[in-house]
């Protein structure tokens, strides 16, 4: 094995131990939410719950708004990922595909105990500035990955209309985490409306 191969392997080894330990650290935070509210938690709760190093974990995250910072990323994360399931599953029908990302989004959002937690009497303000002032951290790397599977798939979008929609679906769903829709199934039915014929347009 050449030392090019050698150092490539290297790198892919650490991209997926940096991988797994984010993972289990934010399934660690998410398990201690479960049983009590984010403003009790301390980066020492997490790393004991997560069975690694305080310093480890501050490595990675840097501070508890770092960590709410991951967690965010990964909810909105999973958006795209629920909505990339969906395109493929139907093949030219925009329209559910929309529909049933959507609604699996709001079932996992909805159940999600970061997410509760903003709507269980007073409200963190480090996670309300997520989804408001700052939420651009979390929208940015979400559309982006969005858009890419919008231009690949078979929607074929252009990038700037990609960018465009991605952006728009994202920030949408964002808002949806801080005032959620009282009826799942209209809400994932009328976004589906919103955006499908802008989608269909860009669909040779």
């Amino acid at each position: 094995m050449s030392a090019h191969d050698r150092a490539e392997r290297q790198s892919r080894y650490r991209l997926a131990a940096t991988s797994l330990m984010r993972e289990t650290t934010l399934d660690a935070l998410r398990e201690l939410l479960l049983e009590r509210p984010w403003p009790t938690i301390t980066m020492t709760d997490v790393a004991v719950a997560a069975g690694m190093s305080r310093q480890t974990i501050y490595k990675e995250f840097r501070s508890r708004r770092g960590l709410a910072e991951g967690y965010a990323l990964r909810l909105t994360d999973s958006l795209v990922t629920v909505i990339e399931s969906a395109l493929y599953d139907n093949p030219d029908d925009v329209t559910t595909a929309l529909r049933q990302g959507y609604a699996t989004f709001f079932a996992l959002s909805g159940a999600d105990p970061l997410v509760l937690s903003l709507h269980q009497g007073q409200a963190p303000e480090d996670l309300l500035r997520l989804i408001t002032t700052d939420s651009d951290i979390i929208i940015r790397p979400a559309a982006e990955r969005l858009a890419e599977t919008l231009q690949r798939s078979w929607v074929n979008a252009s990038p700037e209309d990609a960018d465009i929609i991605a952006h728009a679906i994202v920030r949408l769903a964002l808002s949806f985490i801080a005032n959620p829709p009282e009826d799942t199934a209209t809400a994932s039915a009328n976004t589906a409306r919103l955006f499908a014929p802008f989608l269909r347009l860009r669909h040779p």
